[in-house]
């Protein structure tokens, strides 16, 4: 429900961005509710509510139950009172030339009732044209198309065959990559959870993600994890799975006892808790019956975290991403073969070299 506040300044009085340019803003104003706030936002924003989650109920409640003339006495006064704790503390120390790109639901009267202020001040805010009503739309239609406009090379391999190892080796060798485990805040698999770091929602998932793909260059390559439709509860756009299906592959072959000494590491933290290893392994019953669960918990309790990790590669995770690689990225059999048979890092930023100086033989190893 549209929450009444008092008429600002004529819309025409304030200037007014268009969604396409929200990333010309280096400050950015997000006036809606906490809660709004978290579900989804311009990435890169501040919340500075002018209504809060308490406050925004209290007056739809009045304009219900009462008028809407009420309600905007109400609202009148906690909008002033909490622009004026804006202005009070994050507008106190800004230069003259602050120019915040502000805005609420739909472009009204939340963000105007703060533009006017700032721009009264002295400073030079802009409204964005529509709100985040607009953004959410500008996000679904760019994802749709952005993602052909890049050279994707897919990175696959067996789980534990260091893929996010050397994603993350590219970047720091000064190549392009695309992330999507770190913005989806995930590992990818089964047992992917981040402790103490919960996924976003998928409308924030879909927001840092545009804006990832935002800052890269077209006339690049850009390295991409192979990835299943959802990497933990978030999907990815159809159109980003369909481009990375149709891009050119990397395939990872590093030996098994590595592969389940990395695993092990990487899942560390679930042999010590037992309630979330349960809560994970519990849908893997029908496929694996529930003597195999046991025993697999009865290892994870007595710390031996090898033989779990081995026995969950050879059962479960060997056999479904072999059929799933083959079935969904077609052009895996035309892979350059990168051969890792150690993790350490100097390791995967070798490998990362080789690929983006293209100076590598089809097969090579380290």
């Amino acid at each position: 429900m549209t929450i009444p506040l008092p008429p600002g300044p004529p819309a025409r009085t304030m200037p007014k961005a268009d969604v396409s340019d929200w990333a010309s803003y280096a400050d950015r104003i997000d006036v809606r509710s906490p809660s709004e706030f978290a579900e989804d936002h311009v990435p890169g924003a501040v919340n500075l509510p002018v209504l809060d989650d308490a406050e925004r109920k209290l007056v739809g409640t009045i304009y219900v139950q009462q008028s809407a003339f009420e309600a905007r006495k109400i609202g009148a006064a906690l909008v002033a009172r909490n622009i004026a704790g804006i202005c009070e503390t994050h507008a106190r120390d800004k230069p003259r030339e602050f120019a915040p790109l502000v805005y609420c639901w739909r472009g009204g009267q939340r963000s105007r009732s703060l533009a006017h202020v700032l721009a009264e001040i002295g400073f030079r805010p802009v409204q964005l044209d529509g709100g985040y009503r607009a953004w959410r739309r500008h996000v679904v239609m760019m994802l749709m198309h952005l993602p052909q406009q890049f050279q994707l090379r897919v990175v696959c391999g067996l789980t534990g065959a260091g893929k996010s190892r050397l994603i993350e080796a590219i970047a720091a060798e000064g190549g392009q990559v695309l992330d999507l485990e770190r913005l989806a805040r995930h590992r990818g698999s089964l047992l992917g959870d981040l402790p103490g770091d919960p996924q976003p929602t998928q409308k924030m998932f879909e927001s840092t993600l545009l804006a990832a793909l935002s800052a890269l260059d077209p006339a690049r390559p850009v390295f991409v994890e192979s990835e299943s439709r959802r990497i933990g509860r978030l999907q990815l756009p159809d159109d980003l799975l369909a481009t990375m299906r149709a891009s050119p592959c990397i395939r990872l072959e590093t030996e098994r006892d590595l592969r389940v000494a990395m695993l092990a590491g990487d899942y560390a933290h679930l042999a010590v808790d037992h309630a979330r290893l349960d809560a994970q392994l519990a849908p893997l019953a029908k496929l694996h019956g529930k003597a195999t669960i046991a025993r697999w918990m009865e290892w994870a309790r007595a710390g031996a975290t090898t033989e779990l990790a081995a026995d969950l590669l050879d059962m479960h995770y060997d056999p479904s991403y072999t059929r799933a690689i083959r079935r969904n990225f077609p052009l895996l059999r035309h892979a350059e073969v990168l051969r890792v048979h150690d993790a350490a890092d100097a390791t995967f930023r070798g490998l990362a070299r080789r690929l983006l100086h293209d100076d590598s033989p089809k097969t090579a190893a380290a």
